[in-house]
């Protein structure tokens, strides 16, 4: 070999033969930093094992979506689910035990936020005058009173909420050998209320607080209505079939999650009538994706006075990511075959800058939004600010994808996970060597940057996040996860 040669394979080397010389002591940092960090959240930070999304430095002042006292946890993520996988994940990284207590502990506190609907509400209350307005089963029990006893007993679907709920309990249920009492029957039951309040057509509502009368609930075919209102009507729009934010495909997820955790097919076969209400509500050409929501004629339906009946690009491509998700995990071919309409229709529905509108006026498909003052128009001229009236447009990726799983072998639409982990990239050493360094000798997180929900004199200019702490938390677990170079 030339020297010339020689010397430069060297010198490219010496990087690598660097980190796998420091790689012993920088998974002892790593392991410190994961023990340091999990431990400053759950001795300071949480209330009842459970959590909020942001607080100022000194944890004085706090918020989920909206303000929040030390007495108040959130659901809705990235609050207290999301902080128990994360626990939990650093538990399945490194085996420590600690992990795991402190991914029970946040079960628990959910356990306790449990309504007697079966699911949870955004919030958790502990105050107690705060916690007697709630129905929760630890405190009412499962049949005592009914909604005349004046407490709040509705879950929600909405924002992933009960959904991510579900999935901590199902982890930490698997996880525990389903020994814990507690934990596997808060799960079981609301599983069990998820099944009971699905509608006969295969959707789920937005909300929920009993089960739906079926016969007000016939199945029935997308279409459009002869005419519908142009005024925000002040419908409640709780018991439509949801798409938004994924209410549905979120709850699918959580079916297909059950029925792997405990093995049993109802809870498969309640995924797939899902899939097949999503089949039923693809509207007809000339539009032939999915409204944001339908009533019971399956119609498209107003929601809030800024959602209006329409078929809708926003939720339209998570609709067609849930339908492959669908054919991933049953082979079925019926759950791909809406979708080459779809993408056709959202490319002859781009915007002049490429994006898609959020709503497309059913059957004209022109591009509908709402002035500040929530009127109905079709300029973008005043909308306002707080909703995103026009969208993202992945329609490239969702075809991408699309042309996989067609082109791929029926028996490798799940591929069976790695038996052991893989060696640790460079990337990811450098991902992990920054995540220390951030971290404070408290093992904190903190950001510059206000709270959202306190408006302009609320003095906070540095932030503890819980996105922050979960993103991190994984970058470390998943590096301790892998084999020692």
């Amino acid at each position: 070999m030339r020297p010339r040669l020689l010397t430069v394979l060297l010198l490219c080397a010496l990087p690598a033969a660097a980190a796998r010389s420091s790689e012993p002591e920088l998974r002892s940092r790593a392991a410190d930093s994961l023990r340091k960090a999990c431990e400053f959240f759950r001795n300071h930070v949480a209330t009842e094992g459970g959590y909020l999304w942001r607080y100022s430095e000194d944890l004085a002042t706090r918020e989920g979506e909206g303000k929040a006292s030390d007495t108040t946890v959130w659901v809705q993520p990235p609050g207290t689910p999301s902080v128990g996988i994360a626990l939990l994940r650093a538990y399945e990284a490194t085996g420590d035990r600690y992990y795991l207590d402190a991914a029970r502990q946040t079960g628990y506190c959910l356990v306790r936020g449990q309504l007697r609907s079966g699911g949870w509400d955004y919030r958790i209350e502990f105050d107690p005058d705060r916690r007697n307005r709630y129905a929760y089963r630890t405190d009412v029990g499962t049949d005592v009173g009914t909604d005349d006893d004046g407490r709040r007993n509705t879950s929600t679907l909405d924002d992933d909420t009960t959904q991510a709920a579900l999935r901590l309990l199902m982890r930490l249920d698997k996880v525990l050998d389903f020994q814990d009492a507690r934990i596997h029957e808060a799960a079981e039951y609301a599983l069990s209320r998820l099944l009971q309040v699905q509608y006969p057509i295969g959707a789920w509502p937005q909300r929920f607080d009993r089960p739906p009368d079926a016969e007000q609930f016939p199945p029935g075919q997308a279409a459009y209505p002869d005419s519908w209102p142009r005024a925000y009507p002040g419908r409640s729009y709780s018991q439509d079939y949801t798409f938004n934010d994924n209410a549905i495909g979120d709850v699918i997820d959580v079916m297909f999650g059950a029925w792997r955790t405990y093995g049993q097919e109802k809870y498969r076969a309640a995924a797939e009538r899902a899939g097949g209400f999503i089949l039923a509500a693809q509207m007809p050409e000339p539009q032939p994706a999915w409204a944001q929501q339908y009533d019971a004629e399956m119609h498209p339906a107003w929601a809030r006075k800024f959602e209006p009946p329409s078929v809708t690009g926003g939720e339209s491509q998570g609709v067609m990511r849930t339908l492959m998700r669908l054919y991933r995990e049953t082979g079925e071919r019926k759950y791909l075959e809406p979708i080459p309409r779809a993408i056709a229709y959202f490319r002859r529905s781009r915007l002049p800058d490429g994006q898609l509108a959020r709503f497309y006026e059913l059957k004209t498909n022109r591009p509908l939004y709402f002035t500040k003052d929530y009127e109905l128009t079709y300029s973008d001229a005043d909308v306002p600010t707080h909703y995103a009236f026009k969208v993202g447009n992945g329609i490239d990726r969702i075809e991408q994808e699309y042309q996989r799983l067609l082109s791929l072998d029926p028996s490798r639409l799940r591929p069976e996970p790695a038996e052991s982990p893989a060696k640790a990239s460079p990337g990811q050493i450098a991902a992990v060597r920054a995540v220390i360094a951030a971290m404070d000798d408290r093992g904190r997180w903190v950001e510059e940057g206000p709270l959202k929900y306190h408006g302009p004199d609320d003095p906070t200019r540095r932030v503890i996040d819980c996105r922050t702490f979960i993103t991190n938390i994984a970058v470390l677990s998943d590096y301790l996860a892998t084999t020692p170079d």
